[in-house]
């Protein structure tokens, strides 16, 4: 049997469902590629709807085809924009995250403002990302966390790192701080930037932007709960 024979059964034996899929996928890149308005508003469409279905009823129970039906399409059509319902999740977090990351790097690298104002600083940020990015942000907190930092994949191990370096730029300035005399020393570090971590991310049970607490007015109180609590005795 010759190479094109060979070729042509392989075409044959394809299944269907394979061929398909090859098809769309190609179509989906060649019009990423390409960028019209239409299909890059479309694709923020679903990612909006995706967030608030993934907030509402948890990943595991959200499919693509409720994801659809709300942006009114039909499941095959959504693989137009994206290849799997994992991608739209990646995409959900990646502009809050790297948006919110980038942030606060800008603030901790900024030296014309004191250790006590770049905190202060970027627990408002993280709230006002928190709103900004709603819901997006919050369902990685709510319960894909823990299932992203236990990927192994290359994305997962970024948004991990990106994670991690939030919570070195809190760990460090705490320790600034006290280690300056501008904060009690009779609590640990790791203590005091969790009782910052927790207050921020608790907010995911209950803040929605819009309601009886705007985001700014949040942060300014977890800030003075926070800087009055760890005041130089």
């Amino acid at each position: 049997m010759n190479q094109s024979t060979l070729s042509a059964k392989r075409e044959v034996d394809r299944p269907r469902g394979m061929a398909t899929t090859s098809n769309i996928s190609k179509r989906r890149q060649s019009a990423l590629e390409e960028g019209s308005n239409d299909y890059l508003a479309k694709r923020a469409e679903l990612v909006e709807i995706a967030g608030r279905q993934f907030k509402t009823h948890g990943f595991k129970a959200t499919t693509l085809a409720e994801i659809g039906h709300k942006a009114g399409l039909d499941r095959a059509t959504v693989y137009y924009y994206f290849g799997s319902k994992e991608e739209l999740f990646r995409e959900c977090l990646r502009v809050g995250v790297e948006a919110n990351i980038a942030a606060c790097e800008a603030i901790f690298a900024d030296d014309a403002l004191e250790p006590k104002e770049k905190l202060r600083a970027v627990i408002t940020q993280l709230m006002s990302a928190y709103d900004q990015y709603y819901p997006h942000m919050y369902v990685y907190i709510q319960e894909e966390m823990s299932r992203v930092t236990s990927e192994k994949s290359a994305w997962a191990q970024r948004i991990v790192a990106k994670t991690r370096t939030f919570e070195k730029i809190v760990l460090s300035l705490i320790s600034e701080l006290i280690g300056k005399g501008e904060m009690r020393d009779d609590i640990a570090v790791s203590v005091a930037a969790n009782a910052v971590f927790g207050m921020l991310n608790w907010t995911h049970r209950w803040y929605q932007p819009g309601g009886a607490h705007s985001a700014p007015e949040i942060s300014n109180a977890f800030c003075e709960i926070f800087f009055s609590g760890m005041e130089k005795r």
